[in-house]
């Protein structure tokens, strides 16, 4: 090959590489979003430390089929069923740890095993005595409106029995506070020997005070934050009574040993009206049933002796 032509090929490819390298960089062009996207950018306000890992589901096209039924399911449940507030407050009162979306979500699924169920109840009755649509269809809408409710239902049973426990629970961890103070510990250090020697609903709570004290929160607070999470008025008597102890210096375990007779007595005052309400329970089935079986084995014989001598 000739000089020339060897010349004309390495021109040649000099100006393809050239034009290669200016079309790639017209195609790579930062255009003006591309600019102001890190100005407009959200920046997060927490450390991605802090933030729960995210659970994926194994089916995310079921997840996604789903999820828009399961949020209108939600938004119904919320019209029929308690308000916000008060659902948020009882599940504080429950000790559950979930939120009220969590909850409605539950509840939409109990609805719908109640539609599942009335809806077998349903076809079972249709096969066999031929019921009428209406009725089977509000037979079904029953099932499911059960179902959602019972949810709630459960909730508030849940509620009482942790109240009753740590009613319960009240006067021993009380006379256990007064001990630890009577021999020589403050009010935080009863609370930290209390709460690392006993277990229960009570102790539980008493070791999220303990934990608000920590924090930074005076103990007065804390405490009135255990007041307003359990919504019990002996244990909002026996916050605000060591509170006003503790403000005003007066000895702390003849307070405590004061809140459990208080709690003791009060206990003893509902189980006399519990007995009072079962005692009268307990005259129906004397009444109905087995006077009326002693009255007919009292008549029974003169009546059959009566039609023999006629």
């Amino acid at each position: 090959m000739s000089p020339s032509a060897v010349g004309a090929l390495v021109g040649l490819l000099a100006g393809g590489g050239v034009l290669l390298v200016v079309w790639s960089i017209r195609g790579r062009r930062i255009t003006l979003d591309q600019r102001l996207a890190p100005y407009l950018r959200p920046r997060r306000t927490t450390s991605g430390l802090l933030r729960a890992p995210s659970a994926r589901s194994p089916f995310p096209t079921v997840e996604r089929v789903i999820a828009p039924v399961m949020a209108d399911g939600v938004r119904l449940v919320a019209r029929i069923g308690s308000p916000a507030a008060d659902l948020k407050a009882r599940l504080v009162r429950a000790g559950r740890p979930e939120t009220v979306e969590q909850f409605r979500a539950g509840q939409v699924v109990w609805g719908a095993l109640g539609l599942a169920a009335g809806l077998g109840l349903a076809l079972v009755l249709a096969t066999t005595r031929g019921s009428s649509p209406v009725v089977l269809a509000v037979l079904v809408a029953l099932a499911g409106l059960t179902g959602a409710l019972a949810r709630d239902w459960a909730l508030t049973r849940q509620v009482r029995a942790r109240e009753a426990r740590m009613l319960a629970e009240m006067p021993t961890v009380a006379e256990l506070l007064a001990l630890a103070v009577g021999a020589g510990e403050g009010a935080a250090g009863a609370l930290e020997r209390v709460v690392r020697s006993t277990h229960g609903e009570l102790s539980r709570e008493l070791g999220r005070t303990l934990a608000d004290t920590r924090a930074g929160a005076p103990l007065t607070l804390a405490l009135d934050r255990l007041a307003d999470r359990t919504g019990l008025p002996a244990l909002s008597r026996f916050a605000e009574a060591v509170s006003v102890a503790i403000e005003r210096g007066t000895p702390l375990a003849d307070v405590l040993r004061a809140q459990a007779q208080d709690v003791r007595e009060e206990g003893r005052r509902a189980l006399m009206e519990a007995g009072g309400r079962k005692e009268v329970q307990m005259m129906v089935p004397v009444v109905f049933l087995i006077l009326p079986v002693t009255v007919l084995f009292a008549v029974f014989p003169s009546a059959v002796v009566l039609q023999v001598g006629l």
